[in-house]
C-alpha cells in the first residue's frame, strides 16, 4: 500500500480520498484543522488527522513515511505545504490556480530528488493536456484558445452560480492579473475582461479572462503560438454582476466580505456539469486548419455516493496524474508540467477515464478553414 496524505478535507479533497482508497493500492491520510470537515468523510480506511499546516512541526511529522502528499487545501497554503514536502522528501501534487504560488513551487523543485507537480486539477491541470495535444498536431501553430466552466444545471439565482468548489479559489482567480499571448507577445490582461458570448448545442454562455487557468501554457508556447488564451465559462450576465461586486463595491479589496456573502446567499449543489471547450487552429501541410476539442461531464457518484461533475473532474485528474507517477509513467523527480502528460495515457488512467464517460459528450473536430 502506497502512503499518501492529503491536505484539506473539502469537497474535493474527500473526492481525492474517496477514490485513492477504493482502488486498493493506496493507504490516504485525509488531514484538516477543521474536526467537522473530517467527520463529514466517511471513506472506509481512510485515516483522519486534525492538522494545523502552519505548525511546521506538525506538518513534518504527518509527512512522514509518506510516499507522496496532494495539496487541496485553500492556495495560500500551497508553498508552505511544498516547502514541508521538500524537506521530507515527498513526491508533491497540488491543485491550485494561483500563478504566484505556482512559480514558487517550480524554484522549490529545482535539484528536488522527489516530484513536483502543481495544477492537477480541471483548470488548470486536464485543459493543459489536451492543449498541448491539440498544439502538436500543427506544424505552425497560430491560436490556441482554452474555456472551461463549472456551472450548475438549472441556475435559478441572478448569478447563475452555485457554488460547486472554493470559494476562495474562485475569489481569487477572478481578482489576480492573467497570463496571455497576445500577437507572439506575452501579456497580462484583467479578470473579468474580454468577455464573449459563444452558443454549444443551443444553450448560450458567456467566457470571460480568469486568472490561472494556463498553468504554465504561456512559457511552454513562448515563440510557438500566436495568441493563446484562458477564459472561464458561465451563463450571461454572470461576469457583469461580479464586476459590480468587486471593483464598483471593491470587495476585491475585502475578499472575506465576499466570500461570507457568496457563501451565505449561494447553496452548494451537486446537480453541476463541466464544460472543456479548447480550439487550435494553424498549419498542417501547408493548409489553414482548425482542430476542436469539446467535452461534458455531469455529477455522477464516487464510492457510491453522488458527486459533482467538478468533484469528479478535478478529484480525477489529481488522481490519475498521481496514480501515472507511482507507475512511472511520469518523471520520478523535478518540476513536472501538465503539458508534458500525454493525452491518450492520461484517458487511459484508471482515474482519468472520467474525461470519457459514456455520459459525457466528445469531439475531435478538424475543419479545413474558409
Amino acid at each position: 500500500m502506497t502512503p499518501i496524505l492529503v491536505v484539506g478535507a473539502g469537497h474535493i479533497g474527500q473526492a481525492i480520498a474517496a477514490l485513492l482508497q477504493g482502488a486498493g493500492e493506496y493507504q490516504v491520510t485525509l488531514s484538516d484543522h477543521a474536526p467537522e470537515a473530517l467527520s463529514a468523510c466517511a471513506v472506509p480506511g481512510v485515516k483522519r488527522l486534525k492538522l494545523d499546516v502552519t505548525d511546521a512541526a506538525a506538518l513534518a511529522e504527518a509527512l512522514k513515511g509518506q510516499w507522496a502528499v496532494m495539496s487541496a487545501a485553500p492556495y495560500h497554503l500551497t508553498v508552505r505545504i511544498a516547502e514541508a514536502a521538500r524537506r521530507a522528501n515527498v513526491n508533491y501534487l497540488d491543485l491550485t490556480e494561483d500563478v504566484a504560488s505556482t512559480k514558487k513551487v517550480m524554484a522549490l523543485s529545482e535539484g528536488a530528488s522527489t516530484a513536483f507537480i502543481p495544477q492537477c486539477g480541471l483548470a488548470p491541470g486536464f485543459i493543459s493536456i489536451v492543449a498541448a495535444d491539440l498544439a502538436a498536431r500543427f506544424t505552425t501553430l497560430h491560436d490556441l484558445r482554452l474555456r472551461v466552466g463549472a456551472l450548475p444545471k438549472y441556475p435559478s439565482n441572478a448569478l447563475n452560480y452555485n457554488l460547486t468548489w472554493s470559494t476562495d479559489g474562485v475569489i481569487n482567480e477572478y481578482c489576480e492579473p492573467c497570463e496571455a499571448v497576445v500577437d507572439g507577445e506575452l501579456r497580462q490582461t484583467r479578470a473579468l475582461e474580454e468577455c464573449e458570448t459563444f452558443a454549444l448545442d443551443g444553450v448560450t454562455y458567456e467566457a470571460f479572462n480568469t486568472s490561472g487557468g494556463l498553468g504554465t501554457l504561456c512559457e511552454t508556447f513562448a515563440g510557438r503560438v500566436r495568441n493563446l488564451n484562458y477564459r472561464t465559462i458561465r451563463y450571461p450576465g454572470h461576469a457583469a454582476i461580479m464586476k459590480a461586486l468587486l471593483n464598483d463595491l471593491r470587495l476585491r479589496d475585502r475578499r472575506h466580505i465576499l466570500k461570507d456573502i457568496l457563501e451565505t446567499a449561494l447553496p452548494s449543489t451537486l446537480q453541476d456539469v463541466v464544460i472543456v471547450f479548447v480550439t487550435a487552429s494553424g498549419l498542417r501541410d501547408g493548409v489553414l486548419m482548425q482542430d476542436t476539442y469539446a467535452h461534458r461531464v455531469y455529477a455522477a457518484e464516487i464510492g457510491g455516493r453522488p458527486a459533482s461533475a467538478i468533484q469528479m473532474t478535478t478529484a480525477g485528474a489529481a488522481c490519475a496524474v498521481l496514480d501515472m507517477l507511482r507507475s512511472g509513467a511520469l518523471r520520478s523527480k523535478g518540476f513536472i508540467r501538465q503539458e508534458e502528460i500525454a493525452l491518450g495515457d492520461f484517458l487511459a488512467n484508471r482515474f482519468g477515464r472520467v474525461y470519457a464517460a459514456s455520459d459525457a459528450t466528445a469531439a475531435h473536430v478538424r475543419l479545413a478553414a474558409e
